[in-house]
């Protein structure tokens, strides 16, 4: 049925006016925080390793999860809360006598709350879910929807780590943004621990903390349609070329030399996928 069809005029050739639909940015902020004497949950085997040692460093940190909640603010429309929780998982090396060292590891958890404008929309919005049709006699799931309330989205670096210090034990939890309970953390973030953590003060007799910095940038989304102008997709016209010498060092000798990879400005903050494995968490 051809009258039925969107109404989007073509204007000609290969270009042509054409639908889209796209996340619109209502409001955005950048931010740089310092979280100071953060406390830091070990294992049982960590806590043995800390209470044994006098010196301690932090070698390296990734945020591991983060779980962002978007709440409108009472009598400020079109305000919203984002409140978001960070999970940094932090690798240590402690001395642990006759110059040996050990490695352990340890989950510190970070918060942040920022107010930004996200608009006001008084539409239900429904989605299909393609799951439904994955046989023919399965029965459709409901396709819930959500109201008024827009989607927020938080980009950060690394954490830069500012310092590491050993404290006596404590018989409140009273460090910063503390997580009391193993069921507050996430299962990818358990997973991600060589032992599980331990959040049993009383089995130990001193406590871990860290300070970390983190740089951020948050906005609020919301979905919007737009009229732009779009030209077809145009086939490339390089040609794939395999690899046909099988001799690993004739590949290795038309590799370009990693030059930037040698010079001090292209550290650990510049690209993610540019830098060596000592710089992150998981090549420590």
């Amino acid at each position: 049925m051809a009258e039925n069809r969107f109404p989007c005029a073509s204007s000609g050739g290969s270009r042509e006016t054409v639908c889209i639909e796209t996340n619109r940015v209502l409001d955005s902020c950048r931010d740089r925080d310092c979280y100071e004497n953060v406390r830091v949950y070990l294992s049982d085997y960590g806590n043995e390793i800390l209470d044994h040692t006098g010196a301690i460093r932090a070698k390296c940190a990734d945020i591991m999860w983060t779980n962002i909640s978007v709440d409108p603010i009472q009598f400020n429309r079109g305000f919203y809360a984002v409140t978001i929780r960070l999970y940094v998982k932090v690798v240590f090396e402690a001395c642990i006598g006759g110059g040996r060292s050990q490695e352990l590891e340890g989950i510190a958890v970070l918060e942040k709350r920022v107010i930004l404008y996200g608009g006001e929309c008084n539409v239900n919005i429904f989605r299909s879910d393609s799951s439904a049709a994955d046989s023919f006699c399965a029965l459709p799931e409901p396709n819930y929807g959500c109201r008024n309330v827009p989607t927020a989205v938080v980009e950060t670096v690394d954490p830069v780590l500012l310092g590491t210090k050993i404290m006596e034990k404590v018989t409140d939890c009273n460090c910063c943004c503390c997580c009391c309970n193993g069921q507050e953390l996430p299962e990818r973030v358990v997973n991600s621990l060589s032992a599980p953590i331990c959040f049993d003060d009383g089995k130990a007799n001193r406590f871990l903390t860290v300070s970390i910095g983190i740089f951020s940038v948050v906005r609020i989304v919301r979905p919007a349609q737009y009229l732009i102008q779009a030209t077809e997709y145009a086939i490339p016209e390089k040609e794939c070329v395999a690899v046909e010498e099988d001799d690993p060092c004739h590949v290795f000798r038309h590799i370009p030399f990693p030059t930037s990879d040698f010079s001090c400005n292209s550290g650990c903050g510049q690209d993610k996928s540019d830098r060596s494995s000592s710089c992150r968490c998981g090549g420590c």
